[in-house]
């Protein structure tokens, strides 16, 4: 208090904010107390615990590697304690700085901190590199290509072009690399060379990225978003992907969350979330009842598939049908012989459980040792070798085989890594099997079966299908984010194992094999019946 008139607290942004909602950014900054009490959510919760742990196995293998030039700043320090303690070290041009954080800036908002502050030693100024929980490059065999991404390895900085590798693109890091830079500039201790570092999930290498390229994009992002913080310019909520694990998704400062409020305004990106809807807007195209009334040619920068299903798809939300039949018959691969198959990993650490389902009987393949485990090739192994005697005795009694999952890059992806991590061991395959068997007619994807048939206005996710075929889930919270708590307990990882948990994990990953299968029988025998099919809605006008 000043004279009798309160000041407004100094709004500070940092990278992170920088890319998702900006709803959601204003709703944090000018609610700060709304979501006490409020629990976390369980994933949210898990990816940040999991990327302290990586971090810290970096920070312990970097520094083992060469502890005379490393300096840490002591973590329990005050930021502004640690803030000084950055300064002090860089201007003494310490090689290598752990855990730096730089001076919030009052006039510009910013604030921020890298897990490394690299010496460039031949231009002087300081490199930041960011140490992250997820992949930032893929391997690959060399080949003749127009750009390969610049690496180094993470001992010893050296960065040139790297053909083994190829890129992911990670937006996130590009804008907090840039945002550290903008404060080291400030100060006079960024490197002219312009570029940061990522450690990605591997720590194989430092993955290079050119700064100059991405500053103007950065500059205007940071400009729009520190204006949301400050109340300067004006937000609405929209449908995007995070949505899925926001708080403000079903509660608002004012009790209607952005879900009420959405529904409230008809808002089309409850069915063109994300990207698609900014592309509507650009056209005038506000509300659900807005697309479904297009008439004219098709939007000139619309990319996310016909345009007419679009407006089918908005359609049947007014008429409230669930599924749209894109195909006068529904259809789908069956065999004499099917088997259901759904996993259950933890993090980037393995699969602990493959569950399967042949003629109603559940059979799970699981290591309940804390991932990762070299227990887990056992389990993979027995599975393997179960489902490849199914299918080799089926084809020797001369009947037809079929494996189904549901939405198989998870399934696809975890094949394959096992099968590199555990070769050589009993009953696991080649990566040449997985991928004969991965690429084969006999291994089929329900979810690309949907997608290619149906027209979802509330979503493809299987637990959003599957109860249109009349399937239900034992558990309500079932889900992979919740799984991902429940495994936790059930291993043991912060106190004795959880036989309970278990038990509910099992159940879940029965319950998926098992909406695979009634999902498939349903789309054989009654999908035709029960889905409206295009010609519903081609014609319909909102009156009728």
């Amino acid at each position: 208090m000043t004279s009798g008139v309160t000041e407004t607290p100094t709004a500070f942004l940092d990278a992170r904010a920088l890319i998702g909602c900006r709803h959601r950014l204003h709703l944090n900054a000018t609610n700060p107390r709304a979501l006490i009490g409020v629990l976390e959510d369980a994933g949210v919760r898990q990816r940040r615990d999991a990327a302290d742990a990586h971090r810290s196995r970096v920070r312990e293998a970097l520094i083992a590697a060469d502890p005379e030039a490393w300096v840490v700043i002591d973590p329990s320090l005050r930021a502004s304690e640690r803030a000084e303690a950055t300064m002090r070290v860089c201007r003494a041009g310490t090689h290598h700085v752990w855990g730096g954080l730089l001076p919030q800036e009052p006039d510009t908002g910013r604030r921020g901190g890298s897990e490394i502050l690299l010496r460039d030693h031949d231009r002087g100024g300081y490199i930041p590199v960011l140490v992250v929980n997820h992949k930032v490059t893929d391997p690959r065999r060399p080949e003749p290509a127009d750009f390969h991404p610049v690496t180094s390895d993470p001992y010893r900085w050296a960065p040139k072009p790297d053909p083994y590798r190829k890129l992911r693109q990670q937006p996130r890091d590009q804008q907090r690399l840039a945002h550290l830079y903008r404060m080291l500039q400030r100060h006079g201790l960024a490197s002219p060379a312009l570029v940061g570092g990522v450690i990605g999930y591997s720590f194989d290498r430092i993955l290079v990225h050119d700064l100059a390229a991405a500053l103007a994009d950065y500059d205007q992002r940071y400009s729009d978003r520190i204006a949301v913080v400050r109340g300067e310019l004006p937000t609405v909520p929209s449908k995007v992907p995070e949505c899925r694990q926001c708080p403000w998704w079903t509660r608002g400062a004012d009790g209607v969350g952005c879900e009420g409020w959405l529904i409230d305004h008809r808002d089309v990106s409850l069915v063109a979330p994300g990207s698609r809807a900014e592309v509507l807007r650009g056209h005038g195209v506000h509300t659900i009842d807005d697309l479904a009334d297009w008439v004219g040619e098709d939007p000139e920068d619309w990319q996310h598939g016909p345009f007419d299903e679009a407006v089918i798809t908005a359609r049947a939300w007014i008429a409230g049908a669930r599924m749209v039949r894109r195909v006068e018959s529904v259809s789908v691969r069956r065999a004499d012989v099917e088997v259901d198959v759904d996993l259950e990993s933890f993090q980037e650490y393995g699969a602990y459980l493959w569950g399967t389902l042949l003629d109603g009987v559940y059979r799970p393949f699981a290591t309940w040792d804390p991932l990762p485990t070299e227990d887990e090739g056992r389990s993979f192994g027995e599975f393997w070798t179960w489902l490849t005697n199914i299918r080799d005795d089926a084809v020797a009694a001369g009947k037809t085989f079929a494996a189904y999952c549901y939405s198989r890059t998870a399934e696809d992806k975890w094949l394959y890594e096992s099968a590199k991590r555990f070769a050589g061991r009993p009953g696991v395959p080649t990566k040449e099997q997985v991928r004969a068997f991965v690429d084969g007619p006999q291994w089929v994807d329900m979810f690309q079966a949907v997608s290619d048939q149906f027209i979802c206005p509330n979503g493809k996710g299987l637990k959003k299908v599957a109860p249109v075929a009349g399937f239900a889930w034992r558990d309500a919270e079932a889900g992979g984010e919740a799984s991902m708590s429940w495994y936790r307990l059930a291993v043991g990882y912060d106190a004795a194992p959880d036989l309970g948990q278990r038990t509910r994990l099992l159940e879940y990953n029965e319950d998926d094999v098992r909406a695979t299968q009634v999902l498939r029988t349903w789309m054989t025998d009654r999908a035709d019946l029960e889905v409206p099919g295009l010609a519903d809605f081609a014609r319909r006008s909102i009156a009728t």
